[in-house]
């Protein structure tokens, strides 16, 4: 996978009345991924959406569904969301009891495997499965809900699994979600972030379009200083 941050808006907080518009924008605004949370009303305090809302997203978008599961026995899914047309899937590692198994099932089903932390667990955790996953996933909220702030102890969190990684010459990308807008998207990925998910900031902007750009700017502007 390329280095370059990846702006990915999380469909949680579009209108679900005109989410196909609502792709479109994000689309034109330059976003990389589409992210999709997929709850259960278990596992976290919230129900959403499932595989046949996946395979009509993939339907309607060129963009890769970035799919994060956040609900119980997430493995026994994952089939139906590779078929429904999952591009870049995650599970929880507090979720998963053969987490190791799931992260290869994802990969040989052709997506890119993702773990995800919430807010809570130390990236310690994550130690022994970091050299098989494409990606991490830190929660910088509680999951459930979106429009929260942005938890000020993600910071250094996304340092410290920085470190890991390049001290294990891993490959593994840093994906944050959560309290992400325009005010601190700099210091996320200066701290070592290089995928962003942004869901309220861009969907509630008064115009998405422009939200994902001038994200994207915001990014790019941190690049240049570095």
């Amino acid at each position: 996978m390329s280095k370059k941050v990846q702006i990915a808006p999380s469909i949680l907080s579009a209108n679900f009345a005109d989410l196909k518009s609502d792709i479109r924008k994000v689309e034109e605004g330059g976003a990389a991924l589409l992210h999709v949370d997929v709850m259960d009303g278990h596992f976290v305090p919230n129900l959403t959406i499932g595989p046949p809302v996946v395979r009509c997203l993939s339907r309607e978008t060129s963009l890769p569904l970035d799919v994060h599961l956040m609900i119980e026995d997430a493995a026994r899914y994952i089939e139906e969301f590779l078929q429904a047309g999952a591009g870049w899937v995650s599970v929880h590692w507090e979720g998963m009891v053969h987490l190791h198994r799931t992260v290869q099932s994802i990969k040989d089903g052709g997506a890119l495997a993702g773990v995800a932390i919430n807010p809570a667990t130390p990236v310690s955790v994550l130690e022994e499965i970091l050299p098989e996953v494409d990606f991490v996933l830190l929660m910088s909220v509680n999951p459930g809900f979106g429009g929260q702030k942005f938890i000020d102890s993600s910071y250094e969190k996304i340092r410290k699994l920085k470190r890991m990684i390049e001290g294990g010459g891993w490959d593994a990308r840093i994906e944050v979600d959560g309290g992400i807008g325009p005010d601190n998207v700099r210091q996320v990925v200066e701290c070592g972030a290089e995928v962003i998910v942004a869901g309220s900031s861009i969907f509630h902007a008064p115009d998405i379009q422009r939200a994902v750009a001038e994200m994207i700017r915001a990014v790019e502007a941190q690049k240049v200083r570095a």
